[in-house]
């Protein structure tokens, strides 16, 4: 028997213990998103991946690891988890953003086969206040 999904409480909670920038997302948030058309969760309140396809593409909503379950093969698993996801919906190509100084998530992203696309100057703010752009990243997904 399998444990029961994350709540949007769940998420938001992992979520604030993962994310200083962007913000992290309120269970609100989770909860409008996960009610959305064409969204879909990978995973538990230890890992989850969160990602939306529309028409031929997918995109990678967030991601997020507990800290100290990181460095355990999660992450990749949960990215994983999130592209035969998309590909069981018809999505033939992925993509994501993420914060430029995320050293560890751009690390796995490019392990993974994404490759920049796209750059989003500004795209939140760091602790300091200053200005962090995102890189957009994407890849094919192969049938």
């Amino acid at each position: 028997m399998s444990a029961p999904p994350p709540s949007p409480a769940d998420l938001a909670t992992l979520h604030a213990v993962c994310f200083t920038h962007p913000c992290p997302w309120s269970a609100a948030e989770f909860a409008a998103l996960l009610a959305g058309s064409g969204v879909f969760l990978a995973g538990d309140a230890t890992a989850f991946a969160l990602g939306r396809a529309v028409a031929d593409e997918a995109e990678l909503l967030t991601l997020a690891v507990a800290p100290a379950a990181r460095r355990h093969g999660l992450g990749r698993a949960r990215l994983a988890a999130f592209e035969a996801a998309a590909r069981s919906r018809g999505a033939a190509r992925a993509f994501l953003e993420v914060a430029a100084d995320n050293t560890p998530a751009r690390a796995l992203y490019a392990a993974a086969g994404y490759a920049p696309a796209g750059l989003r100057p500004g795209y939140c703010t760091a602790p300091d206040g200053g200005a962090v752009d995102a890189l957009i990243l994407a890849k094919a997904l192969a049938p």
